[in-house]
């Protein structure tokens, strides 16, 4: 018989949720500043050389370049001249010589005197341009000044603070327009996102009596010894299933509050709360086989204890109940590197393909399947990690490994 083939390995994949990266040169950036400031230097420039070809072409004119002389020496006896600039004029030359000279040497101081207007209007033509860069490129940061607020509110509000406002003063001009549009369009956006919360926290609190109350009752009625089995058996399957609905309803609960930007904090050692969270994983991962290990080295964050608790233990339960049947093992670590505290669980586990990790992060969703019951979750641990992550200004990345199973890695600022 064959031997069956081994699963192939997944292919590389970079790091998850990628940061765009910065260029090399920043300045170079073709920035709308930048192109403006080029745009302004170019149409003076233009015109500049323009005007010096205009004013040029006149001076050649009025000097009358290449024409015959004004004057010219008839006759005469005992005529001398002395001149610097003609040294042809001055030794003894007949009269037709003589006015060739003088037309010549005229000719050449016309030349020379456009040389020099030309060069110096070049000079001055550069030190103007020099000066309409500088000032495009002051003009143009004053006039798109409201641009940059608005990309920093943008930028706040991307951080889940839909509180801010651009509030842009000045002229009723577009740029306020657009400003004044952005406002309305945040006032509305965070109404909706207060309501949407508010009612997930609200069904969540409505839903946790009705089950609690589910629950006190199978446990009353399993808790009888003269009830029939197959009643027992009913109330253990029902029980199960008010389990499952507790824990969605929590998990549920939990993902709204981390949505919300994280207002008290408090220093947290990752290397706790990763421990805590292995010691409340041990007895699963000793019932399945799998070995947890790896060094936690203290890297203490600002932030919310009971959330960031929550992150590591849902990473760590994933990658206990998503091994490998038989040597299975799931590492552990934690550290400060680069001003930034990092949690990393990796794990043995079947292969996954670098395109299915995206779906991981989305709620209900899980490998190859979405919506659908397991006994491994109810498909919002990943989606509560990304919620926290972000609440704490940090981020979740992941990567598969090579033979199974993935890599996990929560970078926090310090």
């Amino acid at each position: 018989m064959a031997a069956t083939p081994a699963p192939p390995a997944a292919p590389p994949k970079p790091t998850w949720e990628p940061r765009r990266p910065e260029p090399p040169f920043p300045w170079l950036r073709p920035t709308i500043r930048i192109r403006l400031t080029l745009l302004y230097g170019g149409m003076f420039l233009i015109a500049g050389i323009m005007l010096l070809s205009i004013i040029y072409l006149l001076a050649a004119q009025a000097l009358n370049t290449g024409n015959e002389p004004l004057f010219r020496i008839a006759g005469g006896t005992d005529i001398k001249v002395t001149s610097d600039n003609c040294p042809a004029v001055n030794s003894g030359l007949s009269l037709d010589a003589f006015n060739a000279a003088i037309s010549h040497c005229i000719d050449q101081q016309r030349q020379a005197a456009l040389d020099n207007l030309l060069s110096r209007s070049l000079l001055a033509l550069l030190g103007l341009a020099i000066i309409a860069f500088a000032f495009g490129y002051a003009m143009a940061g004053r006039v798109l000044s409201p641009l940059g607020r608005i990309t920093r509110t943008a930028r706040a509000v991307a951080g889940s603070d839909l509180s801010r406002r651009i509030e842009l003063d000045g002229p009723d001009d577009e740029l306020k327009e657009l400003a004044d549009t952005f406002d309305d369009m945040l006032e509305r956006l965070q109404r909706a996102f207060t309501a949407q919360q508010r009612f997930v926290g609200n069904a969540s609190h409505e839903l946790r009596t009705p089950l609690a109350i589910n629950r006190t009752l199978l446990e009353v009625h399993l808790s009888d010894p003269g009830a029939p089995v197959e009643l027992q058996q009913l109330g253990k399957t029902l029980l199960a299933t008010n389990e499952r609905s507790e824990q969605l309803v929590e998990g549920l609960l939990l993902l709204a509050r981390s949505d919300n930007q994280i207002v008290e904090r408090k220093p947290v050692d990752l290397a706790e709360v990763a421990e805590q969270a292995v010691d409340q994983v041990h007895a699963e991962a000793e019932a399945k086989g799998v070995e947890i290990r790896g060094e936690r080295k203290p890297a203490v964050v600002q932030g919310n204890g009971v959330l960031l608790e929550r992150v590591a233990l849902n990473l760590v339960q994933n990658a206990v109940r998503y091994n490998v049947p038989e040597g299975g093992w799931v590492e552990v670590t934690t550290a400060a590197e680069h001003g930034q505290a990092v949690l990393v669980v990796s794990n043995t586990g079947p292969v996954v393909p670098a395109y299915e990790i995206d779906n991981l992060f989305e709620p209900f969703r899980r490998l190859r399947t979405e919506r659908t019951g397991s006994d491994k979750g109810v498909g919002l641990g990943l989606s509560i990690v990304r919620s926290v992550a972000r609440a704490h200004g940090g981020h979740i990345a992941a990567e598969p490994r090579d033979g199974g199973g993935l890599v996990m890695r929560v970078t926090l600022p310090i």
